[in-house]
């Protein structure tokens, strides 16, 4: 497996490029994302998303919302088959996401943690 460190600077990279295929790039088919944000911008009170194409969805509503979006990374924490991301998130949040990663070194599971 891909280094797991790598993968969640990768992963920031995506992000701060805003290029939404390279973000999609990171996430298995069959994803399950966890989010409080979940509930704001989808209007959805389980903060829960199935599937690459429900989150791919999200996210292009996610960088219409915070055009500005630039993800300032603080730490990675590297567990079995999961990373953890500590960074700066929108408006100067600071958010940490775990993450699962499969056997393809894909992202299968978020859940992600705001302050």
């Amino acid at each position: 497996m891909e280094n797991l460190i790598h993968i969640g600077e990768a992963w920031v990279q995506a992000w701060n490029s805003h290029n939404l295929d390279e973000i999609m790039s990171h996430y298995d088919d069959n994803v399950t994302f966890y989010s409080p944000l979940i509930k704001r911008i989808n209007n959805d009170p389980t903060g829960c998303i199935r599937g690459k194409e429900n989150l791919k969805a999200y996210f292009t509503r996610g960088l219409e919302a915070y055009p500005d979006l630039h993800f300032e990374l603080y730490h990675i924490l590297e567990g079995v088959n999961s990373i953890v991301l500590y960074y700066k998130s929108i408006n100067d949040k600071l958010s940490t996401e775990m993450m699962v990663i499969n056997e393809k070194g894909l992202v299968s599971e978020v859940r992600a943690h705001y302050k």
